[in-house]
């Protein structure tokens, strides 16, 4: 009993552990698919879209994913919430000046 008990277990942190990595994965697409878009809009180089999303995530204490989200969508749609199209504005014309 306690031997299944070990591997119901094992099988439940293992099934945790494989919809965590799904979602690492999707999470990651969708950033680099956000830095993207920033490097084009920006014309800047590939580390300072990182960056950017990074100091939007920051300045506007929102998830990195939600952050990359909202730009990858923004993109399509024109329209991004007003703190994240703000801290984005910003932060292109800072590193535009730099």
């Amino acid at each position: 009993m306690a031997a299944e008990e070990d591997v119901e277990a094992r099988v439940a942190a293992l099934q945790e552990e494989v919809a965590q990595l799904r979602q690492a994965i999707a999470s990651h697409a969708v950033i680099d698919q956000a830095i993207g878009v920033v490097v084009a809009v920006g014309r800047l180089r590939p580390e300072q879209g990182w960056e950017i999303l990074l100091e939007i995530s920051q300045r506007t204490n929102t998830k990195l994913r939600e952050v990359a989200e909202y730009v990858v969508q923004g993109a399509h749609c024109r329209w991004l919430p007003d703190e994240i199209h703000q801290a984005l504005s910003a932060a292109l014309a800072r590193a535009r000046s730099a």
